[in-house]
């Protein structure tokens, strides 16, 4: 899909039931994709959270200890998830500020798709945005690079991580990743989310440890849904990569 969408139309066209949405941190799918999913959520499609890590090298208190801030920060995406109408999270056990996109993450990711086998994945993009250096974090083009390699070839390959096949996890494939993040150049999907920008600010208010200024933060990210929209609305931008259609030959 190109230009800007509808989120029915992105339901109806993607085939969406259910969703699969990957982040470094908490706070990051509510940064790219907390308007979408609200809409989503709305239509009836389920959308499930997976985080990287528990985001514990984040914040400005210099008095709370990595634990707390884990701690902290998963009640805080708990509750920006539940006003998005995701739910449920899961959390994986990557260091914040380390991940690397290794066999071994790769494997989790692919185990957590091959559970709940998701119709669209989003997650952030593997490239980096000279833009605007700070939404390149080098987790997070970790995070869309493992993303990425599980969606293909490993997701859909009975031969890989085979331990995954004898527990019963049965290879499948991704038909769509939506990944934000992305440069500009690659933003090539814009999804009209007029209506539920208040639910993304509104998510992003529960991360409040991670705000030193929790008013520039809704400022910025009003003038960036406005003018992802081009009009009077507001809209969130993906890149749209379908990686298996009817048409798909495997290796081409």
């Amino acid at each position: 899909m190109t230009g800007l969408a509808q989120p029915q139309q992105l339901v109806h066209q993607l085939g969406l039931r259910r969703a699969l949405a990957f982040a470094a941190h908490p706070d990051d799918v509510d940064f790219g994709a907390s308007a979408t999913i609200a809409a989503l959520t709305a239509e009836g499609v389920e959308v499930i959270l997976c985080l990287l890590t528990s985001g514990d090298a984040g914040g400005f208190d210099p008095s709370r200890s990595p634990q707390e801030t884990a701690r902290l920060r998963a009640q805080e995406q708990q509750e920006a998830a539940a006003v998005v109408g995701i739910n449920e999270v899961i959390l994986l056990d990557e260091r914040d500020g380390f991940v690397e996109p290794n066999y071994e993450l790769i494997g989790k990711i692919v185990r957590v798709m091959r559970q709940v086998r998701p119709d669209a994945v989003f997650s952030l993009h593997p490239e980096r945005a000279w833009d605007r250096l700070q939404k390149a974090h080098p987790d997070h083009l970790a995070c869309g690079e493992a993303v990425v390699r599980a969606a293909y070839p490993a997701v859909e390959n009975p031969f890989a991580y085979p331990e995954l096949q004898e527990a019963g996890l049965k290879a499948f494939k991704i038909k769509h990743l939506l990944l934000y993040g992305a440069p500009a150049q690659h933003a090539q999907l814009r999804v009209d989310v007029s209506g539920y920008q208040e639910q993304k600010i509104q998510a992003l208010g529960r991360h409040f440890s991670q705000h030193r200024d929790a008013q520039r933060m809704v400022e910025f990210v009003t003038a960036q849904m406005r003018s992802t929209h081009g009009g009077e609305g507001f809209a969130e931008d993906f890149h749209h990569v379908v990686v298996n259609s009817p048409d798909t030959i495997s290796g081409f």
